[in-house]
């Protein structure tokens, strides 16, 4: 069956384009009409969604409204304020002015910092508390020049003995103010005893504060016995004192 077609165009109201079929013979005498659909309002418009020739997933490109935005953002960021200075720059240096406002704020805050238990006067620091003791050396082998403490074996091993005492007690925070003097009294045989004698120095209106709690005996030996195991047993030292073998009385 043969059709034949005849278009005609018209305008619509929208400025579209309307398109039917007229009616036409066909080779057998009878009439066929054929219409084609009005073209809707959105056949114009470009599709955001764009199909690959090859086959391959759908793209979702971007919309002049976006495009538009980020070109004003661009524009806006480049424009110049003065001189060669554009607004990007004046943000990056806003920024870090910050940084080094706050930076300089904390080194300030730490440097100009008191802290008010390091604040003391060491003259009101009078009235002695006395602590005794002994420990062993077992590094040292006793001769009879240790009987004598004016000897010169005697007095450079006491020497030595008493700035490895007092660094002890002048290095701890919570004793440090208070202490006053460490002195080796005497030798005795066997694995070299040592004799040691201790001194604080405490102010009047918190002697009973200090001596019952801050240099009681159990503090002040414990801050000892501490320090000993802390340090290395190397058999060649020959100040190594022995832990076990502390006392305090």
């Amino acid at each position: 069956m043969d059709v034949e077609l005849q278009d005609i165009g018209t305008a619509d109201g929208n400025g579209g384009t309307h398109f039917s079929g007229d009616r036409g013979p066909t080779s057998n005498g009878e009439d066929v009409t054929v219409s084609l659909p009005d073209a809707s309002e959105g056949d114009g418009l470009l599709s955001t969604l764009t199909t690959p020739q090859n086959g391959g997933p759908a793209s979702q490109t971007s919309t002049p409204q976006e495009e538009t935005s980020v070109c004003r953002i661009k524009r806006e960021l480049n424009e110049v304020v003065f001189w060669k200075v554009r607004l990007w720059m004046i943000i990056i240096f806003i920024f870090v002015l910050i940084i080094a406002v706050i930076l300089v704020a904390l080194a300030v805050c730490a440097a100009i910092h008191e802290d008010e238990d390091e604040k003391f006067d060491p003259s009101l620091f009078k009235l002695p508390l006395y602590h005794n003791g002994r420990f062993e050396l077992p590094n040292q082998v006793f001769t009879d020049d240790l009987f004598n403490m004016s000897s010169n074996k005697s007095q450079f091993l006491a020497a030595s003995l008493q700035e490895k005492v007092a660094g002890v007690y002048t290095s701890s925070p919570a004793l440090g103010r208070y202490f006053s003097h460490a002195s080796i009294n005497a030798f005795r045989n066997g694995s070299v005893v040592a004799d040691y004698h201790l001194k604080f120095l405490i102010p009047e209106e918190e002697k009973d504060w200090l001596r019952n709690f801050t240099l009681s005996r159990e503090m002040v030996f414990n801050v000892f016995r501490q320090f000993l195991y802390d340090q290395e047993a190397d058999p060649a030292q020959p100040l190594y004192i022995a832990p076990d073998s502390l006392r305090m009385f």
